[in-house]
């Protein structure tokens, strides 16, 4: 089920893409020194480079995966508009299973990507509610890899979703749409004015500088 929701979300982002005009295309998202081009480009990167690639150039960034990442989405950027949508719309059923995060990876990258665009330009282009309720489900489990979530971040915390949908945790509250929750979680800061509760502020100390 996973692979069809990721398929879903890609064909929905390339829809998203190709409706955004010059400026928009270039302006800047939640993902720092990132802009949508990059983004764009990073979607297709897994499909695109291999592990055997993509762990070579690694090594020339002594094993920092993000480096690496920036170092591929970087060169994919250069690629023409039209041709990144159209890969997108090509490898968009491709099942992509990373090590370390599997595929829950590739698709909550469909859900926060598609968001990081979004929530600068204003636009309210989003996945449907049970995507982000099945995103969440895993973010707030013992299983989730470190790289979305960092060991202690939800300690103490209670999340609860604004209409009554969803919760987890025990502690401090923070309620909020099941969206603003899951950007929050995944590190967003720009989601924490949509959030609600005394758990607010301690959660906020825990994520990265914006």
């Amino acid at each position: 089920m996973i692979y069809q929701l990721t398929t879903e979300n890609r064909l929905m982002i390339a829809g998203v893409l190709e409706s955004l005009d010059d400026e928009q295309w270039e302006s800047p998202t939640l993902c720092g020194g990132w802009t949508v081009r990059h983004l764009a480009a990073h979607f297709v990167q897994p499909m695109l480079v291999g592990f055997g690639r993509f762990f070579l150039a690694s090594l020339r960034y002594r094993g920092d995966t993000d480096r690496t990442v920036d170092h591929f989405t970087r060169r994919l950027a250069h690629r023409p508009r039209p041709e990144l949508i159209a890969l997108l719309r090509a490898h968009a059923a491709d099942r992509v299973d990373p090590p370390r995060v599997g595929p829950m990876g590739p698709f909550a990258e469909t859900c926060v990507h598609l968001r990081d665009i979004a929530r600068p330009l204003g636009l309210a282009a989003d996945v449907p509610a049970d995507h982000w309720r099945l995103l969440l489900d895993y973010l707030t489990s013992p299983g989730v890899a470190p790289a979305l979530v960092p060991p202690g971040r939800l300690d103490g915390l209670e999340l609860r979703a604004g209409d009554g949908t969803w919760y987890t945790g025990a502690g401090a509250v923070v309620t909020g749409s099941l969206e603003a929750l899951g950007m929050a979680v995944t590190g967003r800061r720009a989601a924490l004015t949509d959030l609600t509760g005394p758990g607010v502020e301690q959660l906020a100390t825990r994520l990265p500088p914006s």
